[in-house]
């Protein structure tokens, strides 16, 4: 069975600060904030949708700091919520929130209603890089909720940055370091985009900022996405969701609608390119040929240039980013 997100997004109201990359409503693509009836319709209408899939589904409230929104109206979106949780048509609920405003009276409230899965927007584990663009908490904040989530029995989510102003590559792995010494459950990885009216937008066309390339963005999040797996830790999400109002919006950075795929696509080149060159079979699962592939047979080119020659092979049981090489 398939897991899926029945998304409810909650713009940039509650938030106390803003951060050199924020505008919401780009983000989101909304500015009006949904209500309980509104969370309602968007269940109703994913669980009767007609699909020759099953679905386990979660409710999740996404697109700003859920837990610094106004307490009465938190509540009623969690009170629209719950009654699909108990009655068991969701798995439960997931909300996303920054690290300063979690607490075991927030949690325990959390728990009330029916919430399974609490994800932070740490952005990065460097108190300088978030200092540097307005976060408005720290390093040891990060640090004190996460393990107070975990103590509660939540699901523990952690949310990165790539590419942050006065961040680089050794900053940016190191935030996945100290990511996994915390033990999180599941990890969301999204390159630095530059949208219009941020102050990002204003650092980059002074000159003071220079965005990653792409080709830097994919090489990175490659070898995060190892590190995470190898330490057993989920990346449920690599890049910012496709959307017009992005595309409208931003100046340059690391975004592409298929970010995600092409990050897979160089994971496997890293597998294979391990080995001394030479001729190989590259087993994978046959629903992985177009990640071993690459955008227009990159993939294949490169390893060509390197002097590897493969003979692809299917093995089902593999995994969607696995291969083996014989």
């Amino acid at each position: 069975m398939k897991k899926s997100n029945i998304s409810v997004f909650v713009p940039h109201i509650g938030c106390p600060h803003k951060c050199s990359f924020c505008n919401q409503n780009t983000i989101t693509g909304q500015s009006v904030a949904p209500s309980g009836k509104d969370v309602r319709k968007a269940v109703e209408i994913a669980l009767n949708s007609n699909t020759s899939e099953k679905y386990e589904y979660e409710i999740a409230f996404f697109g700003g700091s859920f837990t610094a929104v106004e307490h009465n109206y938190m509540v009623s979106l969690l009170e629209a919520a719950k009654p699909y949780v108990d009655n068991g048509s969701v798995k439960g609920i997931r909300i996303s929130t920054r690290p300063d405003f979690i607490n075991a009276g927030i949690l325990n409230l959390l728990k009330e209603y029916g919430v399974t899965a609490v994800e932070l927007g740490a952005q990065c584990m460097n108190n300088n890089v978030l200092e540097a663009n307005f976060r408005g908490h720290t390093v040891q904040n990060v640090q004190d909720a996460a393990r107070l989530i975990k103590e509660y029995n939540f699901e523990l989510g952690l949310q990165m940055m790539t590419g942050l102003y006065s961040s680089n590559d050794d900053i940016d792995f190191l935030t996945a370091v100290q990511f996994a010494a915390l033990n999180p459950d599941t990890v969301r990885i999204y390159p630095t985009v530059i949208l219009k009216d941020t102050y990002l937008a204003f650092l980059f066309e002074k000159g003071e900022y220079i965005p990653r390339s792409l080709d830097s963005t994919v090489s990175l999040c490659a070898r995060l996405v190892e590190y995470f797996e190898k330490n057993n830790i989920e990346v449920i999400r690599v890049g910012l969701h496709a959307s017009d109002d992005v595309k409208r919006n931003m100046l340059c950075g690391g975004y592409h609608e298929s970010l995600g795929e092409m990050v897979a696509s160089r994971m496997m080149y890293n597998k294979i390119t391990s080995f001394p060159a030479g001729e190989y079979k590259v087993y994978i699962n046959r629903k992985s040929i177009s990640k071993l592939l690459g955008n227009k047979k990159s993939n294949i080119a490169a390893l060509k240039n390197a002097c590897y020659n493969i003979e692809i092979m299917y093995d089902d049981k593999l995994g969607p980013n696995e291969l083996r090489v014989e």
